[in-house]
């Protein structure tokens, strides 16, 4: 019976000892150029280095995020096909008639892998200071403010909208497909204000091409220490993007924990240092953890959802 049990356990104890050992996918459901795509890429070099077998991220846009993840979902689930994905995966499902996946039963959360505060970024030659400022000549220009948004559902659209509730603004939500045309049209003065994770527009704004009047975490980043938060202006408001790694559901516990580690072992090398020079905060932790970060979040994105009725139109 002993010898039976062991001869039923070795193949899955197998697969995740010799795992990898060809290359791994991971896919990024959005165009390359932003923020998304910039920490997949630095999270799949890592894993290629401790790994000893390339992570090759391969980007896979369309249909809002969906095309890239259905994928992922009807993958084998041998741990060589991986999606990297932001919060809008968790959400663009909710403003959408239809999908081809559930978010909750078709993936396996493998670890959270950072949170971002967003900025509240305009055009440079819009003539305010600051969003009280901002505030101010939103309501004496009732709809002449056009904001970007990089995708429906996304933790920018989201923090927008609650932005227009919360401060009183009135403005034009623009979509794009993604982030990189967007901060490309608002440098242009094609459109007036994006609000987006910290690593987008950081560059830009230290380079005098944007200005950046607020970021939407509770405290002042390190990045941009003379940058007031949105809270100062209108107490109460927060609001962070999240970034993370996912397998398709039927993956193996032991490729699953496996990942988890490397993960965890990546974001506490340099990698660290370089997230958190970007105005992101590491996060890490176990499966369990992200699991619980996940259902919470997805009830509070729901409420916002619902009330600010977003719908992508199909």
């Amino acid at each position: 019976m002993i010898g039976s049990a062991l001869f039923i356990m070795n193949p899955m104890m197998a697969s995740a000892q010799n795992y990898p050992n060809k290359p791994v996918k991971v896919i990024i459901p959005f165009p390359p150029g932003g923020t998304l795509d910039a920490i997949g890429r630095q999270l799949a070099q890592k894993l290629s280095t401790q790994l000893g077998q390339q992570f090759i991220v391969e980007n896979k846009a369309g249909g809002n995020g969906t095309i890239g993840a259905d994928a992922v979902a009807k993958a084998t689930a041998d741990g060589y096909t991986l999606l990297f994905n932001a919060s809008t995966f968790t959400t663009a499902p909710m403003t959408m008639k239809q999908v081809p996946y559930t978010v909750e039963k078709d993936f396996a959360p493998i670890a959270l892998v950072a949170k971002a505060p967003l900025t509240v970024a305009i055009n440079k030659d819009l003539p305010v200071k600051d969003l009280k400022s901002l505030m101010e000549y939103a309501k004496a220009n009732p709809g002449k403010l056009a904001f970007a948004v990089g995708s429906v559902g996304s933790a920018g659209q989201m923090a927008t909208e609650l932005l227009k509730k919360n401060g009183g603004l009135d403005y034009t939500m623009i979509p794009y497909k993604g982030t990189a045309p967007a901060f490309q049209d608002l440098i242009g003065g094609q459109i007036d204000g994006f609000i987006d994770p910290i690593l987008g527009s950081l560059q830009y704004h230290k380079g005098g091409l944007l200005r950046v009047v607020a970021v939407t975490s509770a405290e002042r980043t390190p990045n941009l220490p003379d940058v007031p938060t949105v809270a100062e202006t209108i107490p109460g408001y927060e609001f962070y993007s999240w970034y993370g790694l996912w397998a398709p559901v039927k993956t193996s516990s032991e490729i699953q924990s496996l990942l988890n580690a490397e993960v965890n072992k990546a974001l506490a090398s340099d990698m660290k240092e370089k997230l958190t020079q970007q105005g992101l905060t590491v996060s890490g932790g176990s499966i369990e953890d992200f699991k619980k970060f996940q259902a919470e979040d997805m009830v509070k994105s729901k409420k916002i959802i619902d009330e600010a009725n977003i719908r992508l139109v199909q």
